[in-house]
């Protein structure tokens, strides 16, 4: 355990260090400030006002960056330090592979949830101040949503890191499994229903496997409680899940795909080479 978390400790400081955490802390510090310039909180619009009018913004913004940012960063974790021959040092101490791994695993995910949750709570300081009005259990869901899309993203990126050795090529696949989840998954989805005549129902489901979509749909359904702005996919869902379920289940499963690439990661690591 002690080790487990030097490793975690020295993955937080090198981090701190870069670049990238600069530029990641200054465009989520940045964009909540921009809102709280423009007077977000104090405007109405649809019905939503104060911090859930901010929140609601915010959110929109953390599905196209958030996934790209913690992915970049991540797939050049242990490619990195193996390019780097660091890996080949940090196992010459009495570490092992399990608390290199997860070490480096929870080094990362606090430094990727610190500047999205200290921005979070600098709106809802801000709003406090102004006596905007607040609505905590909004406010902690999508705290949980980003933890949750966080842990996938994650999971995702040292998987990626623990299956190739060069960083070019794992920045390569991290770059297109995004624009593959953002994008693509409902071009190719709509494009499949077009042309093959498939049930709507079996397309709804395969879209509700990608957790960008579950993270969207998740955080639209607390304003919109029958998902209205999504068309016919809502009555799917709805019938389905539930309102109450679907928001269990847009936190639970991003989280659970997470963990579940991150021990396939860990099994492809320690049975490659390492160095």
């Amino acid at each position: 355990m002690k080790n487990l978390l030097l490793v975690m400790k020295l993955d937080i400081l090198e981090s701190f260090k870069t670049k990238w955490f600069l530029i990641y802390t200054i465009v989520f510090g940045g964009i909540v400030a921009l809102f709280l310039i423009a007077g977000v909180t104090e405007s109405k619009v649809l019905g939503f006002s104060g911090l859930s009018r901010l929140l609601l913004s915010f959110i929109q913004i953390c599905i196209v960056i958030l996934p790209i940012f913690i992915l970049i960063t991540t797939v050049k974790s242990i490619a990195g330090d193996r390019d780097n021959s660091v890996l080949e040092y940090m196992l010459s101490f009495p570490i092992s592979l399990r608390q290199y791994y997860m070490g480096k695993f929870l080094g990362r995910l606090f430094v990727v949830t610190v500047p999205v949750f200290g921005a979070l709570f600098i709106s809802l300081f801000y709003a406090l101040i102004v006596g905007a009005e607040i609505d905590y259990f909004i406010f902690m869901f999508y705290i949980a949503l980003l933890f949750g899309l966080s842990v996938n993203f994650l999971g995702i990126g040292f998987f990626i890191s623990s299956l190739v050795r060069n960083q070019e090529v794992a920045l390569g696949i991290a770059f297109f499994v995004w624009l593959l989840l953002l994008a693509f998954i409902d071009i190719i989805l709509i494009g499949l229903m077009m042309r093959e005549m498939l049930n709507e129902n079996i397309i709804f489901g395969i879209a509700l496997l990608n957790p960008i979509q579950v993270f969207r749909i998740g955080a639209i359904a607390l304003f919109d409680t029958e998902l209205s702005v999504i068309g016919p996919a809502s009555y799917f869902i709805l019938d389905t899940f539930g309102s109450t379920l679907f928001a269990v289940y847009s936190i639970v499963y991003p989280m659970a795909l997470g963990i579940l690439f991150l021990f396939l990661g860990y099994f492809i690591f320690k049975k490659k080479d390492l160095v």
